[in-house]
Parts: C-alpha cells; sequence; structure tokens
C-alpha cells in the first residue's frame, strides 16, 4: 500500500464523521420546526407520544438487526424509568406545550441552557465535578445571556412567560435526567443501543398511559402537522441516535457534544426562514452570549497522566466529561435532544 493511502483512508473517515456530524445537528436543529408544525394538527402531548413511538419503531429494527438484546435486572429496568420520564417523556412534553405560544426560535435557544443547569446541579449532586473560576464564569456569562434573550430590561415586554418557563424546565429536567444516569446507569454492561431503545420504549409507555387522560383524538388529520411528528420522531429521536453513537464512537464524546452549540442557530434560521417567526435583536445576541457561557461550563482542567487502562475506549483520558455535555453514560442511554440534547 502507497504510504498516501493511510491518509487517504483517515481523510475519508473525517469527512464521513463531518457529514453525520452535520446531519445530526440539521436534525435535532429542525426538531423545534418540527414541534411547532405538528402542534397546529395534534395535541402537545400527541405531538410526544408520536414522536416516541417513531423513534422506538426505528430504534427496534436497529436492535434487531444488530441482534442486540434489551437488559435484564429490575434495577436497570427502574432506573430506566426514571431515565425515560426526565430526558424523553418530561422534556419532550414541556417543549411541544412551550411551542403553543412561544416561536421554536426562542424553544431552540431555550434547549442550550441545558449545560448551564447541568453546571449548577453539579454542585449539589456531584460532589466530585466542582467547578474551577472559568467554569462559574460561564454559569454568570450563559444566564446573562439568558437575561437578554428575555430582554429583562423591559420587563419581559412581548415574552409568554408560561412558555418561556415550560422550554426551560425542560431543559432543566434534561440537566436532571444526566446527572441521574451519570449516578445510576454507569458501567452497567448493557449495549448503548440496547438501553436507549429501552429507555425511549418505556417513555412511549408512560405517553400511552397519560395521552387518553388528556386528550381526545383529533377529529380530521392534516397531512403537514403529521409528517412533522413522523420526521420529529424517526429522524429526531431514532435515527439521530444511532448517528450520534457512530460520531462518539469515532471522535468521543467531548468533540460529539459539539453538536450541541449549532442546534440553536439552526433552530433560528429554520424558524425564521420557514415558519416566518420574527427575531428582535436581543434574541441573537442572547443566544451567542448563552452559547459562550455553555461553552465555558465545559472546560476542564486537564488530569495528571494516568496509565491506561487494558479494554477502555478511551484509556488514559478522564472518562467523566462535565455534566452538561454529552457523557459515556448519557450516550449509553440515548440522551437526545439534544442535546444537549439534544433534544
Amino acid at each position: 500500500m502507497s504510504p498516501a493511502a493511510p491518509s487517504s483512508a483517515r481523510t475519508s473517515r473525517l469527512l464521513d464523521w463531518r457529514v453525520r456530524f452535520g446531519a445530526l445537528a440539521l436534525i435535532w436543529g429542525f426538531s423545534f420546526l418540527f414541534i411547532k408544525v405538528g402542534t397546529e394538527g395534534f395535541a402537545p402531548f400527541q405531538v410526544t407520544f408520536g414522536r416516541l413511538l417513531f423513534g422506538t419503531a426505528v430504534l427496534v429494527v436497529a436492535l434487531v438487526v444488530k441482534r442486540d438484546r434489551l437488559p435484564r435486572g429490575a434495577r436497570v429496568w427502574g432506573h430506566l424509568t426514571v431515565a425515560a420520564l426526565l430526558l424523553n417523556a418530561l422534556p419532550f412534553s414541556l417543549f411541544a406545550y412551550a411551542e403553543l405560544t412561544i416561536p421554536s426560535t426562542l424553544a431552540g435557544i431555550c434547549n442550550a441552557t441545558t449545560p448551564l443547569w447541568g453546571m449548577l446541579l453539579s454542585l449539589v449532586a456531584l460532589s466530585e465535578d466542582r467547578p474551577t473560576r472559568v467554569r462559574a464564569a460561564g454559569l454568570g456569562i450563559g444566564f446573562i445571556g439568558v437575561l437578554t434573550v428575555l430582554g429583562a430590561w423591559q420587563g419581559f415586554s412581548g415574552l409568554d412567560v408560561t412558555g418561556t418557563a415550560l422550554a426551560l424546565l425542560a431543559s432543566f429536567s434534561y440537566a436532571v435526567g444526566w446527572i441521574y444516569v451519570r449516578r445510576t446507569l454507569a458501567d452497567t454492561g448493557v449495549s448503548h443501543l440496547s438501553l436507549a431503545t429501552s429507555q425511549v420504549g418505556l417513555a412511549t409507555l408512560q405517553l400511552a398511559v397519560v395521552t387518553p387522560l388528556f386528550t381526545s383524538l383529533p377529529t380530521s388529520v392534516e397531512p403537514l402537522p403529521l409528517l412533522a411528528v413522523i420526521a420529529l420522531g424517526a429522524l429526531g429521536t431514532g435515527y439521530a441516535m444511532l448517528l450520534q453513537y457512530g460520531v462518539v464512537a469515532e471522535v468521543g464524546p467531548t468533540t460529539a457534544s459539539m453538536v450541541t452549540y449549532f442546534i440553536p442557530v439552526i433552530a433560528t434560521t429554520a424558524g425564521v426562514a420557514l415558519l416566518d417567526e420574527h427575531l428582535t435583536w436581543n434574541t441573537p445576541l442572547g443566544a451567542l452570549i448563552v452559547l459562550a457561557g455553555a461553552a465555558l461550563t465545559q472546560t476542564r482542567t486537564r488530569p495528571a497522566p494516568t496509565p491506561p487502562v487494558a479494554g477502555h475506549r478511551f484509556a488514559g483520558v478522564d472518562p467523566t466529561p462535565a455534566v452538561g455535555t454529552r457523557s459515556v453514560e448519557a450516550e449509553r442511554v440515548g440522551t437526545t435532544d439534544g442535546a444537549p440534547c439534544r433534544i
């Protein structure tokens, strides 16, 4: 083989990773548009149920093709039930309800606050994840960005407080879920695909119970909202997870987590271009400040060199990224959404 061949192979792999990374950012960025269109024809719980149902279908097909099996043990299933609520059923529903009254652009920007909530929660929940001055500064900068987006100096005039609060609560739920996963579902010995399929399947069952209690069947089904829900589930919840796992396996969770910073940009662009949503100057400026603060909260001091651990994919590398990034544990259970998660 010629010396150029290995270089060519590496370039091909990098291009393949970049293509999948770009597709992941586009899918998750457009998820907020799909939610908005879906709620024009269905109740929020119905949008969430359909999203989870189609997402589960994609993951089940992948599980069968790979001849993988579902996890065993009541303890694992119990933790997965909680993770399904915190990382899927609850935040998905909250975003759907939020977009009844706020634009998809604002929902996408609120989603970017997840690393800030994660950083804040880690001060209480993770004693081993104490902040540096840089990360603490990032937390403060990020919340200044949130206030900028919301137009705090104007008294939040023209802002739907309830819808915005629901979107921020959804992002908070992601952060709580990631910490829960990190503490309970690490080192289960079960494949990430198996855990992700189980988690999303459990979230589907949760919505199957809740949805009939609070909604009634629509009198008619419009094609566009239906297609939006199908795309939201099959692409944003099912296929995107499979893309995410491939990117993480190839370039690691730290690089893969950078997709978080593209999501609000794409969500804003899609909302303005396709839904004619209006932006005031403080919205994109605040979003940039939020992303800058979120990026600072993810910086970590370099750990002292450690001997490689046999069989560990990231031998010699700190295996516990900062909360708010898509950690290895979070990847195993398929935290989406973006995100962060991440939607």
